[in-house]
């Protein structure tokens, strides 16, 4: 006997140690199925489960249990990711707890405690995504610093450099001047700061009292320009074109060049141009051939020692700018600022609201640093990948965001992979003592290579930093599988099928493991890019710890189940579209699994049980094949649907069958059969209601595994944890399926109609009226005859009969099919004062989208105001809008 009800705590552990154990979640690459992978997106070694990873891997989940239940030879390839700035400042902050620093300690022993540290702590996320019930082949799960994947790594840096498409350059980067290395893009995040604009003026060479004044946020940097730029078609400048200004502080002169940088209408028309700390005014000194001089060293503090040279007192102030050797760019900016303004250099200081690069992890703003670095060249290898994606050997679910993958791509610049780091993949790069550099596998391949070079044994250093992340990250698809070795794994699983992600990675992941996969495996690592949305509130508000509207997705499961949270997901999860999500939802959800829970106990009661002997085409009754059709429609919608990624319409496709068709009326319809003294028919609708039941519980379990794995055995469908084996479902042979979906859709419609109608007239649950049909058929007629004991029962009716005459004043009346039903409700409810009430209401409603309508008209609110806010009101209007239709529907109904 089934319990009263579902326990998600009770049953979810136990069932998903019996999956891994029986080994449902691994793939066979012995196996002559057609294959299906999926690669996980590695999560850090250093994270823990967060609501947007619960986005991702119950996507990924759905998608793998279903294809698996389809009999394709299914790998969903685990593993996680080294994070090398996370997971150092992870063990630096915890060694610093122990009184420990790692320059100390020296390189080997730091390593030390991060492997360490990996062991005890780096499996957290892992065994979070169990709680989910994410089935991932653990077996087979990998680690981007493991000794398969690095091999891999040093295979790509020596081949790559080896064909001239890996180099050292000497660039701008993001440094972070806190952790004391380049980071990529991803790992700065741009804040608006309430800072300052200040107006400098530099004086014109040889033109005493003419000024040229630039307007900067960074006065600090003003030490290193090497050039002022105006737009070729300002006129304002056209003379000072080949001049030169005396720079403030320093006396040094430098050009005033024309580039279509500078804006004529932004500032003074003139900017500024340091290219060694500025990402647009190193392309301008590339253009100009400036000279490009670090005034910030590698704690972002003053250092002169580029431009002490060229100090001079004619126009300058040596001993001052000497005097900010060392100092911190803030405190500098404040010195340089007042020295300024006291040499009357400072025109004006202004108020200036801008947005500030800060690196995500240490807090503080980012500075442009030029440095030398390793860099691979992207443009060459963004080609073929740029070419895929326009031939369609990879596709973007949704569609639009093939259009950020070409923006990125087209445009793309030199990739930096070298990282000031101790934690990651060291870069395999070796230095004699002249500064000639050997790249190979193994030491002693430079070793061989040096000895080839000199003619004898040098001393070689390796070089220090490591590898960017995303570089091992970007071989993920085949590095995986074993290549560079060949093997059965990479033979069968690439290239993947779907890749499931987010937007904001598409250019540092999704790009890169295309521009690796091609050019290393000779084709696209997988043929489909699903990007989801974000996981936003249910207001449409972007979740943050300062906002407090943070969810926990291990605390959601806690409370209702990793089956409602899943369901959740998937119901708000659609092309292109944020995922709005709240607890209430997930609670609600939690009694869709209810809903489904009870059913099976009803069933139970009813004394149902599996029955495999059951064969849908015997089915004679309407009611049996009207579910049975209901029951292969629900299949292909849901089918569809998953096909197309179309998470939300799957969720919908089961959530409309299972609540609706199912419980709320093929059960209902049933009742009287279940009751009745028809053993062949009841024997009939039993099997039907048992095989439809079964086919849900299949149809639902890549969304809801685990209420659905539960009820496959204890309803006696198949041993314990053996739903995730179960093939999909199919259609069924339904006889006459039509003739049956028409019957009792109508019956359906009929009693959905007349039960709105006492809904909005406010008529009593315990009263019971007549119903009248004018202009019905006779096929109506004997329709509304046949199921008279289902509709007096749900409809809450004394008789059905044909309108003989005039319709009788005080009806509210609704149309089903050719016939108009009519409810004779004057001596049951005060007519004139529901007239009252719908009116009134439809007035506030009118009102409420009147209100949210005229806001919405207007251009500055739109402008101004968050998406999120425009977007709730946008919502607003469209549900004042709907009610407003519905109430207009209601008073029509109301005759006479």
């Amino acid at each position: 006997m089934l319990d009263k009800s579902f326990d998600p705590a009770a049953v979810e552990a136990r069932l998903y140690k019996g999956w891994e154990d029986s080994g449902a979640f691994a793939a066979n690459p012995a196996s002559p199925a057609r294959p299906f992978t999926i690669m996980i997106p590695p999560p850090n070694v250093t994270g823990s489960l967060h609501i947007g990873h619960a986005l991702t891997m119950s996507v990924q989940d759905m998608l793998t249990r279903f294809r698996r239940m389809q009999g394709r030879d299914a790998l969903w390839q685990p593993g996680t990711d080294h994070a090398g700035i996370a997971t150092q400042m992870v063990v630096e902050r915890l060694l610093g707890s122990q009184g420990l620093d790692r320059r100390t300690m020296g390189r080997d022993a730091f390593l030390q405690h991060v492997w360490e540290w990996k062991g005890q702590s780096g499996g957290t996320i892992t065994r979070q995504l169990r709680r989910l019930g994410a089935s991932l082949d653990w077996p087979r799960e990998r680690f981007t610093m493991d000794e398969g994947l690095s091999k891999a790594v040093r295979e790509v840096f020596v081949t790559l450099y080896r064909q001239g498409l890996l180099y050292r350059d000497r660039r701008l980067v993001n440094w972070d001047p806190v952790f004391q290395t380049a980071i990529s893009d991803l790992e700065v995040e741009s804040r608006e700061v309430k800072g300052s604009l200040w107006y400098l003026k530099y004086p014109v060479e040889g033109q005493p009292g003419r000024f040229l004044t630039v307007a900067t946020t960074r006065p600090e940097t003003m030490l290193g320009d090497t050039a002022i730029a105006v737009h070729p078609t300002d006129e304002r400048f056209a003379d000072l074109v080949g001049k030169n200004v005396i720079l403030p502080l320093t006396g040094r002169r430098v050009p005033v060049v024309a580039d279509e940088y500078s804006d004529p209408e932004k500032g003074t028309g003139a900017v500024k141009i340091t290219p060694a700390h500025d990402f647009n005014d190193f392309e301008v000194g590339k253009r100009h051939r400036l000279a490009m001089l670090s005034v910030l060293d590698a704690d972002a503090k003053v250092t002169v020692a580029e431009i002490g040279a060229a100090l001079t007192a004619d126009g300058g102030d040596p001993d001052f700018v000497r005097g900010l050797d060392g100092m911190d760019r803030f405190a500098a900016r404040k010195a340089i600022v007042a020295k300024l303004e006291e040499l009357g250099f400072l025109e004006k200081i202004e108020p200036h609201t801008h947005q500030v690069p800060h690196g995500d992890r240490s807090g503080v703003p980012i500075e442009p640093r030029l440095t030398m670095q390793w860099y691979v060249d992207a443009k060459t290898l963004a080609q073929p990948a740029i070419k895929a994606v326009e031939t369609g050997q990879t596709t973007f679910v949704p569609r639009q965001w093939e259009n950020t993958f070409f923006a990125w791509m087209r445009d793309i610049q030199p990739w930096c992979v070298s990282r000031q780091l101790w934690w990651g993949h060291q870069i395999p790069a070796w230095y004699a003592p002249d500064g000639e550099v050997f790249v190979a596998k193994t030491e002693e391949e430079a070793q061989a290579l040096a000895r080839e070079k000199f003619g004898r044994d040098v001393t070689l250093v390796r070089d220090e930093d490591v590898l960017d992340t995303w570089f091992s990250s970007a071989l993920w698809p085949f590095s995986t599988l074993g290549w560079p070795d060949k093997t059965a794994e990479l033979d069968k699983y690439y290239p993947g099928d779907v890749l499931v992600t987010g937007f904001d990675i598409i250019f540092f992941w999704v790009a890169r493991m295309m521009m690796m996969g091609i050019h290393f495996m000779g084709e696209v690592p997988f043929k489909h890019v699903y990007i989801h949305g974000l996981v936003r509130d249910e207001k449409g508000q972007k979740m943050s710890k300062s906002k407090g509207n943070v969810m926990d997705p291990l605390e959601l499961i806690d409370a209702f189940g990793a089956d409602a949270l899943r369901f959740t997901i998937a119901s708000l999860t659609g092309p292109g579209r944020d995922v709005k999500l709240g607890r209430k939802r997930v609670e609600d959800f939690r009694s869709f699994g209810t809903k489904i829970w009870n059913a099976a106990r009803f069933l139970e009661m009813n004394g149902i049980a599996a029955d495999k002997g059951f064969d849908p085409a015997t089915a004679t009754l309407p009611l049996s094949r009207w579910i049975l059709d209901g029951a292969n429609r629900a299949v292909a919608e849901a089918t569809a649907a998953l096909e197309a990624y179309r998470f939300d319409e799957y969720a919908n496709a089961c959530y409309r069958f299972a609540w609706g068709s199912f419980c709320d009326w093929f059960l209902e319809f049933a009742k009287p059969v279940f009751n009745g003294t028809d053993e062949a028919a009841k024997a009939e609708v039993k099997g039907a209601a048992q095989h439809v039941f079964g086919t849900l519980l299949k149809m639902l379990h890549p969304a809801m595994p685990y209420i659905t794995e539960e009820l496959w055995h204890l309803f006696g469908y198949g041993p314990e944890c053996t739903l995730i084996r179960e093939s999909w479902p199919g259609a069924a042979d339904v006889r006459d399926a039509e003739a049956a979906r028409e019957e009792l859709d109508w019956v359906v419609s009929f009693i959905g109609e007349v039960r709105a109608v006492r809904s909005e007239m406010n008529v009593p649950p315990s009263v019971t009226v007549p119903l009248l049909l004018s202009g019905a058929s006779g096929t109506t007629l004997a329709r509304a005859d046949r199921w008279i004991d289902v509709i007096r029962r749900m409809a809450r009716a004394t008789e059905v009969t044909a309108l003989d005459g005039a319709a009788p004043k005080g009806v509210a009346q609704v149309v089903v099919g050719e016939a108009t039903v009519m409810l004779p409700l004057a001596d049951v409810i005060d007519l004139a004062a529901e007239r009252a009430r719908l009116a009134k209401a439809r007035a506030a409603a009118e009102s409420e989208a009147k209100k949210i309508a005229g806001k919405l008209a207007n251009a500055d609110f739109v402008a101004r105001a968050k998406e999120e806010v425009v977007e709730e009101n946008r919502d607003r209007l469209a549900a004042a809008q709907a009610e407003m239709a519905r109430l207009d529907a209601a008073m029509a109904r109301i005759a006479g």
